[in-house]
């Protein structure tokens, strides 16, 4: 194992699928979800608004922040507005249609940007299918978005879920954040930082000033709360930053050493792992009354609890077996068995929100690997393959998986891939990254 691994390990780091959903049936995109076949859809995004005095122009940017956003999910692809016949389109007006068939546009967006009498941004915008269009009560969506200017982003976000959803039968992700370790510095002496940013990449910021090493970062599902792992010369400790107020604090007083921290799905628990006297044993805390229960006993490094959608059971990595593999047990700590028997060495298990697959890591012939698998076990598939990758986490709608790879001699990124493993592709942060955590859909 390397050296992270080792460190993950110790501190909690980091066949077939499950029935697969079909598409909208209305949407052109043949197949299902899971199957490889898939043609991204042809789709012209025409935002528009005057420019500013620079020549900037806001509907320009929130087209192309919304057709990277459908870009990347691997659906779509967004026509280069410079082989658009019309420009300025009025929402009021019903396009010609005619002149996007000629584009092979199967799809349109069109909107206008205003701003409304008490200075909020506002966004008309519609969806229309280019072949099948006969009437303007045919269109598919019509909507107006609205929102502080500063927010302007977070519009573009919406947007591309509303498209998404619309033409793939599938909850949207865009309008999400990740929360995840920033890393700087030369290898051995790496300055670890709290961050967050929003799931393309934009906007990113620290939460915490890098003396203490930070690690597992993960959300509450109000997405208002992180709890995390500090480590320091001589402790490890588990803390909970409020992103709303900016406290934070440390959880309870735990004897050992805390780490791998992950909320209940209602956010009243906090599962964990301690390390003490040569055994390392996870734990649950009720975080209103502090309480805490041990969950399980025995000398073995038991870690990265993560709990089912519905809390009933907790998925967790373990080697009392003599190699780390992944076991499920009741959220009692009862009932406790390994599902995991496919050779090499399996970590990070993470249930997905809807519970029908279980991601992982693995470490076999010498590469890492994120996968999947049935929670029983069954149908596991390896999607990605590296020198080092770790740490998977899902978005909120099940789709895709994000993690963390790192080449030898370099530094971490962040990268996605989807749940079926058809489209892997890095995420847009150009600074070292570790450990994320994706946020459940924003309020």
């Amino acid at each position: 194992m390397t050296k992270r691994s080792l460190l993950a390990m110790a501190a909690g780091t980091a066949g077939l699928m499950a029935a697969p959903s079909v598409l909208a049936q209305d949407s052109g995109l043949h197949g299902t979800v899971d199957q490889g076949n898939i043609q991204p859809l042809p789709i012209a995004i025409d935002i528009t608004s005057p420019a500013d005095a620079q020549g900037n122009s806001l509907g320009a940017q929130i087209s192309k922040v919304v057709a990277a956003d459908l870009e990347r999910s691997g659906y779509f692809k967004p026509i280069d507005p410079n082989a658009f016949i019309d420009h300025e389109l009025d929402v009021k007006v019903m396009p010609n249609f005619d002149h996007w068939r000629t584009i092979n546009a199967q799809y349109l967006s069109n909107g206008q940007v205003r701003t409304d009498a008490d200075g909020r941004l506002a966004v008309d915008f519609q969806l229309w299918d280019v072949f099948g269009t006969k009437d303007p009560k045919d269109v598919l969506i019509s909507q107006t978005m609205t929102a502080a200017p500063e927010n302007w982003r977070r519009v573009a976000h919406k947007i591309a879920d509303l498209i998404y959803e619309k033409l793939t039968g599938q909850d949207g992700y865009f309008d999400t954040r990740i929360v995840f370790v920033a890393e700087s510095g030369k290898r051995g002496a790496r300055v670890k930082r709290l961050a967050i940013m929003d799931q393309d990449g934009f906007g990113a910021s620290y939460l915490t000033d890098g003396s203490l090493k930070v690690m597992t970062p993960r959300f509450s599902a109000d997405s208002q709360l992180v709890a995390y792992m500090a480590l320091s010369a001589d402790s490890a400790r588990i803390y909970i930053f409020n992103l709303e107020t900016g406290r934070q604090e440390s959880v309870g007083e735990v004897k050992g050493m805390a780490f791998a921290p992950r909320f209940s799905p209602d956010g009243s628990k906090l599962a964990f792992s301690v390390s003490q006297a040569g055994a390392t044993n996870i734990y649950v805390m009720d975080l209103s009354s502090k309480r805490t229960a041990r969950l399980t006993s025995g000398a073995a490094i038991n870690t990265s609890p993560s709990f089912s959608p519905d809390g009933s059971q907790i998925a967790f990595t373990s080697d009392r077996g003599g190699s780390p593999q992944i076991y499920l047990m009741g959220a009692d700590g009862g009932n406790v068995r390994r599902i995991t028997f496919g050779g090499g060495i399996y970590s990070t298990p993470v249930f997905s929100p809807k519970g029908d697959l279980i991601a992982f890591t693995k470490q076999s012939g010498g590469r890492f690997s994120i996968g999947v698998m049935k929670p029983d076990g069954s149908g596991e598939k390896l999607l990605t393959s590296s020198y080092l990758e770790e740490g998977p986490t899902w978005a909120p709608n099940g789709r895709y998986i994000m993690f963390f790879r790192e080449p030898p001699g370099g530094s971490p990124s962040l990268w996605m891939v989807e749940a079926g493993g058809r489209i892997e592709r890095p995420v847009p942060y150009t600074g070292g990254a570790s450990d994320p955590a994706w946020s459940p859909l924003s309020k």
